[in-house]
């Protein structure tokens, strides 16, 4: 069986107190602290300004897919290299975002808001706090 039980302030730690004071301890247990995952809210955030960036944007000539502009930009977050593909060409080694931190995800915000800005991009969905993305 597996628990897993999200972090975020003093309550939080009170609950897993409580939960680990009602273990029967006699397998042993593992314990593991870690990053929260991508929140929904982040996956929601990140399509809508992929959409947006692939609605408005030609890149060196051509429109790219919103899953296009994914790799870009992740592949530039994570500085990643290239490769030679197997039948030519170039292949980007690259990164899922599936398994990115909120962290992560800010910094890959704050990378897409400043392309956006360079090439005016008009965000059209609204983030929490009620302004635009």
């Amino acid at each position: 069986m597996s628990t897993e039980f999200a972090i975020r302030d003093q309550r939080d730690v009170t609950r897993l107190m409580g939960y680990l004071h009602a273990t029967d301890f006699t397998k042993p247990k593992m314990v593991v602290i870690k990053d929260e995952k991508r929140p929904d809210v982040c996956n929601r955030k990140m399509w809508a300004m992929l959409k947006d960036v692939s609605e408005q944007v030609i890149w060196h000539g051509k429109k790219l897919t919103s899953e296009d502009w994914k790799c870009l930009f992740s592949a530039s977050l994570e500085k990643q290299r290239a490769e030679p593909g197997i039948d030519g060409g170039f292949v980007v080694m690259a990164v899922s975002t599936r398994k990115q931190s909120q962290k992560w995800f800010s910094d890959l915000f704050e990378l897409m808001h400043a392309f956006g800005a360079e090439h005016g991009v008009k965000w059209t969905e609204q983030d929490k706090w009620g302004g635009r993305y």
